[in-house]
């Protein structure tokens, strides 16, 4: 593995369900190298996308830490950490949660308008970007006038928008048709390969995981490198 970026340690979560406790992670250790694709594979409930929420400081885990470059990430500030968020971590959801009412262009640029770009700038790395994930002919359409895979392709676009160490991903493919789900997974690793763009994915697909570089699996709350 090649020098880490993100390490967790000791991570626990647990939510309360009425009178009960449900003790979901229970002290995970995981290491992510610089470049490399990671998948987290496991029982749908196991806890894989509350796991992602934590390293993506989406959600604070009730004890253990994440250290990102070696700085621990949960003693940032409210504020440094929506900054940890918008600049250092792209986000890609099953469902793609672009904006209906706005362009693919326009939904690319949003990370950079957030964190305080020009909005000409925005809107020229935002082109940029739909060429990479070859959409730039359909940079005008709106959400609605795209197939699904065309939609997914454009959220990768915008988790690349501010030029992230890490995108994670939950289950990018799990909404989409077989090839379109092939197309996305070779997008992947293109990315890694042209951008050395680092990537978590949690993923029930079985092709996604073997052409990872490493596979963990979260079984009993605790992470188990499979291979």
């Amino acid at each position: 593995m090649s020098a880490t970026i993100l390490s967790a340690s000791g991570i626990h979560k647990s939510f309360k369900m009425g009178q009960h406790v449900l003790n979901v992670l229970r002290g995970v250790d995981l290491e992510v190298g610089e470049g490399e694709i990671l998948a987290i594979v496991g029982a749908s409930g196991v806890g894989k996308s509350t796991l992602l929420h934590i390293l993506g400081a989406l959600d604070r885990p009730d004890s253990g830490s994440v250290l990102f470059d070696s700085q621990e990430v949960f003693r940032m500030s409210d504020d440094g950490l929506a900054r940890f968020r918008n600049r250092t971590v792209g986000f890609v959801f099953q469902f793609h949660h672009l904006l209906p009412e706005f362009t693919a262009v326009e939904n690319v640029m949003m990370p950079g308008l957030i964190a305080g770009d020009s909005t000409e700038s925005c809107r020229e790395k935002a082109r940029k970007l739909l060429r990479e994930v070859r959409l730039v002919e359909r940079g005008e359409h709106k959400p609605g006038e795209l197939s699904g895979g065309e939609q997914q392709r454009v959220a990768v676009a915008r988790a690349l928008m501010n030029d992230p160490r890490i995108v994670l991903a939950d289950e990018p493919s799990g909404n989409l048709d077989k090839t379109s789900g092939e197309e996305l997974h070779g997008l992947i690793q293109e990315l890694r390969e042209t951008r050395r763009q680092t990537f978590v994915i949690v993923t029930h697909n079985e092709k996604l995981a073997e052409s990872s570089d490493r596979v963990v699996e979260l079984e009993e709350g605790k992470a188990h490198v499979v291979c």
